[in-house]
């Protein structure tokens, strides 16, 4: 057969070698082509049935895909809501009272459908876990049999001298993560006038009254309100926890350590400087400058005074300069009370300006954390020219006794103050200086280094003591017995203990709300208050308590007063609570102390008569700071 035959018969069975031509859509396909008769409606045919099989898989694929979605999305609510076996609930959150104030030592309790639940803490189980000292809390437990999302859980808070609080919450309420139940949840727990309040309450008042009716040794006032406090939270508290006031721990975490540091710290200081004799020849110096002229001395003992109780301690400086006073007064035939009386108004004028000064600016200091600094620059001034205000208020009141004074034979006496009042050890008073030199640069730098004043005057302290100790200037026993003052280191330990009782109870608070009540949310009004009422009340009770009491009223008052935020309740606070301590007697330790030694040589003096002189000075030295916060703030 011819090849061209061959070639035309093969093309119309196989059709393997038709002429090329342009073609839409396939070149080739079963059947006839589209330019053949009836070939073009086969094309479209075949098209449309192509199309709608293609549809059709789609649509099955996709209608597979939301039913694997569903089952996925059933099957994980399951497992959220029937957590497998294993898995743990966690709740966690923080007690708070109305002051949004962290609840330390709250009982929290779990019940889940009315069961109680044993909660995992610390490896054991318990059916009771306590709040930490931040308030914080966190529950553990095992996921109990049968546990959904309409299963109840009921959390419970409670504490003495708190109102229990009970959450209501759904298993629905939980989120899951993993295997694991997870809730945060803060719980509110009000106050309460409870028996632990009213017992912790009148055992308080009873401990002040001691105190400031001098019926015990405030130490021993202190140290029994505080023992009395414990016992009843360890014996009835156990049998009945509304009787509960306050937790060995917790009281030991009120006591401020670096408070009694710093007092400790200063002491040894002074101590060690007493044994070089610069202290009596500071006062020869003063007499020796002032030529005869007692108004002049006594501007200049005042003077020196003041600075010293700035940097030492004024219980200290009062009682290494009262003999110093009562002996040229007595050459003099001067009353020493009309040095003294104007000296421990200086002694506490000067303790008001810097941080170390008063224990009351101490405890401020040591509560907020403010630095030496701050004190310096917000106090100072008014010191200065609360101290100038001094002089005026003594010419007017001692004038006349001043001029009385018999100086006979200056120079003679001055030359007997010269020999029995020198300096004693000069290498010792050289290292001395030194180390309190550099002790004031650390009070003034320690806000930089961000350190504690207390560590400041620890350091420095424990150098002197052991080149005191190392050269055999100064006996070891000696100065631990005589030259520290143990009962006002345990005043402060104890009064710490008792004031923290009254605030776990809920005390101060109350005050707190009253104050800021009464001064309905105005800063003015709460300056004026603060400063004014805890002007008169640290000069009728002791300001070392009042400040301890006022410390948690004033950092809420500061919180809660718009333009508080400066600090300036605490500044009226320190100047209340220090200037005050002038009004009388009893206002100051300094005062005590003071007044105490004049007696036991011979020149008492009344309640009355100090408060003469003390409440008038008093009353302008704090008017003075009225106008100063007044205007400056």
């Amino acid at each position: 057969m011819p090849f061209a035959r061959l070639c035309v018969r093969r093309s119309r069975h196989l059709r393997l070698f038709e002429p090329l031509t342009p073609l839409s859509g396939r070149a080739w396909f079963r059947g006839r082509r589209r330019d053949e008769p009836g070939g073009k409606d086969q094309f479209m045919r075949r098209r449309a049935m192509k199309g709608k099989k293609v549809i059709g898989s789609l649509l099955l694929t996709w209608s597979l895909l939301l039913t694997v979605s569903a089952v996925a999305v059933h099957a994980g609510s399951q497992r959220e809501a029937q957590p497998g076996s294993g898995s743990r609930i966690f709740i966690s959150g923080r007690i708070l009272d109305h002051h949004n104030e962290p609840v330390q030592d709250a009982s929290i309790r779990v019940r889940i459908d009315g069961r109680a639940q044993e909660i995992l803490c610390r490896g054991k189980k318990a059916e009771v876990i306590q709040s930490g000292s931040d308030g914080a809390y966190l529950v553990e437990l095992e996921v109990p049999s049968g546990f959904g999302p309409s299963s109840r859980v009921d959390l419970e808070a409670r504490k003495a001298s708190f109102r229990t609080t009970r959450i209501p919450l759904a298993g629905g309420d939980l989120a899951q993560r993993g295997e694991n139940l997870y809730l945060a949840k803060d719980i509110s727990l009000p106050r309460t006038a409870g028996p632990a309040f009213w017992i912790a309450t009148v055992v308080f008042v009873a401990a002040y009254l001691a105190i400031c009716f001098e019926l015990l040794h405030r130490t021993i006032a202190a140290m029994l309100g505080a023992a009395i406090m414990l016992a009843v939270s360890y014996t009835i508290g156990t049998l009945d926890p509304e009787y509960h006031i306050i937790s060995f721990q917790s009281a030991m975490h009120k006591i401020d350590m670096n408070v009694i540091f710093l007092l400790m710290g200063m002491m040894i200081i002074v101590g060690i400087l007493k044994h070089t004799g610069v202290f009596q020849w500071c006062a020869y110096k003063c007499f020796h400058l002032a030529k005869g002229s007692v108004f002049l001395l006594a501007v200049m003992f005042c003077t020196f005074t003041a600075v010293t109780s700035a940097f030492l301690d004024n219980v200290t400086t009062m009682l290494l300069l009262t003999p110093v006073t009562i002996a040229i007064c007595q050459t003099l035939r001067l009353n020493p009370l009309t040095m003294l009386v104007p000296e421990v108004m200086a002694s506490n004028v000067g303790g008001t300006a810097t941080l170390i000064g008063d224990p009351p600016n101490i405890m401020i200091g040591s509560y907020t954390g403010l630095t030496f600094m701050d004190f310096v620059n917000n106090l100072a001034i008014v010191c200065a020219i609360g101290l100038t205000a001094l002089f005026l208020v003594v010419r007017l009141y001692y004038n006349r006794a001043y001029k009385e004074a018999q100086v006979t034979e200056v120079e003679a006496f001055t030359q007997r103050l010269r020999e029995e009042y020198r300096i004693t050890d000069g290498t010792l008073l050289v290292y001395g200086l030194f180390i309190l030199g550099f002790t004031i640069f650390l009070f003034i730098t320690h806000g930089f280094w961000h350190m504690e004043v207390s560590i400041a005057a620890l350091l420095g302290a424990s150098v002197l003591f052991t080149y005191s100790i190392l050269t055999k200037k100064v006996r070891m026993l000696e100065l631990l017995e005589k030259d520290i003052e143990w009962p006002s280191l345990l005043f402060f330990m104890f009064l710490f203990m008792v004031v923290g009782a009254v605030e776990e109870t809920g005390l101060l608070a109350l005050i707190a709300d009253w104050v800021l009540e009464l001064s309905k949310g105005n800063l003015t009004v709460a300056i004026v208050l603060i400063l004014w009422v805890s002007a008169f009340l640290s000069a009728f009770v002791d300001n070392i308590p009042y400040t301890a009491t006022m410390l948690p009223i004033t950092a809420y008052l500061t919180q809660t007063i718009p333009g508080a935020e400066s600090n300036v309740l605490w500044w009226a606070l320190a100047f209340g609570a220090c200037l005050g301590g002038n009004g009388t007697i009893i206002g100051a330790s300094a005062n005590v102390v003071t007044m105490g030694i004049a007696e036991s040589v011979g020149y008492p003096i009344s309640f009355v008569r100090f408060m003469k002189f003390g409440l008038v000075y008093m009353i302008v030295t704090v008017a003075m700071a009225n106008v100063w916060l007044l205007l400056y703030y």
